[in-house]
C-alpha cells in the first residue's frame, strides 16, 4: 500500500464493486482496466480498494495487516469472500436443453446457442459440437452438411452456419417476394 503512484497515473474508470455481483467479472474488469496503465503487482494491490464500495470496501479495510503479499493473494481472498455472489456456473451439459424449435430460424437458434455456450466458463468444444450434431439442430440443409462433413471446431461450425443462415434468409426473401407478386 506504500507504493507510490507514477506521476503520469490516470486513474481507470470502472463501476465500483459492492459485493452483490459476480466477483470474477469485477476482477476481470479491474485487471483489464488497470493493466492498461501498469503491470506492477504492488500498484494492482494499491489501486484495488478504489474499485470497491459498501460491503466490499468494508471487507478490504478489515483485512489483517501484512495478510496480502501480492495481487494474486488479494484476488484469491476477494473471490473467496464474495463467492456467494457468483451466478450459477453452467457446464457443457447445460447445452442439452438448447434445441432448435420447429419454426425457429437457423440465425435465431445459433444466437441462442452461442449465448448459452458463452455463459459456460470451461466449455468443452467437443461436447458442444456433439450436441449440435446429435439433437440440437432440426433436420435441414445445415444439419445435413454437418452429417456429411463434420466440423473440427466451433469456429468452423460458426463459419459454415453463417453461410447457411445467408442461404436461409435469401430463400425467405425470395419466398416473400414470390408470394407478393401474386
Amino acid at each position: 500500500m506504500e507504493s507510490a503512484l507514477p506521476p503520469n497515473w490516470n486513474h481507470p474508470h470502472f463501476e465500483l464493486y459492492d459485493g452483490s455481483t459476480d466477483p470474477d467479472e469485477h476482477l476481470d474488469m479491474y485487471v483489464t482496466q488497470v493493466g492498461l496503465y501498469t503491470s506492477d503487482d504492488a500498484l494492482f494491490c494499491r489501486v484495488f480498494p478504489s474499485s470497491l464500495r459498501g460491503d466490499a470496501l468494508s471487507w478490504f479495510i478489515r483485512l489483517l495487516p501484512n495478510s496480502v503479499d501480492c495481487f494474486q493473494t488479494l484476488a484469491s481472498k476477494f473471490k473467496l469472500q464474495f463467492f456467494t455472489s457468483r451466478p450459477l456456473q453452467l457446464t457443457s451439459s447445460a447445452l442439452v436443453n438448447v434445441r432448435q424449435e420447429k419454426s425457429e430460424s437457423l440465425r435465431a437458434f445459433m444466437k441462442r446457442f452461442d449465448k448459452m455456450a458463452f455463459k459456460i466458463k470451461d466449455l468443452c468444444p467437443e461436447v458442444a459440437l456433439h450436441h449440435l450434431t446429435t439433437g440440437a439442430l432440426r433436420p435441414g440443409p445445415f444439419f445435413d452438411s454437418l452429417c456429411i462433413e463434420p466440423t473440427a471446431s466451433l469456429e468452423e461450425l460458426r463459419r459454415r452456419a453463417a453461410k447457411y443462415i445467408e442461404l436461409e434468409e435469401f430463400r425467405f426473401c425470395l419466398k416473400s417476394e414470390h408470394s407478393r407478386s401474386y
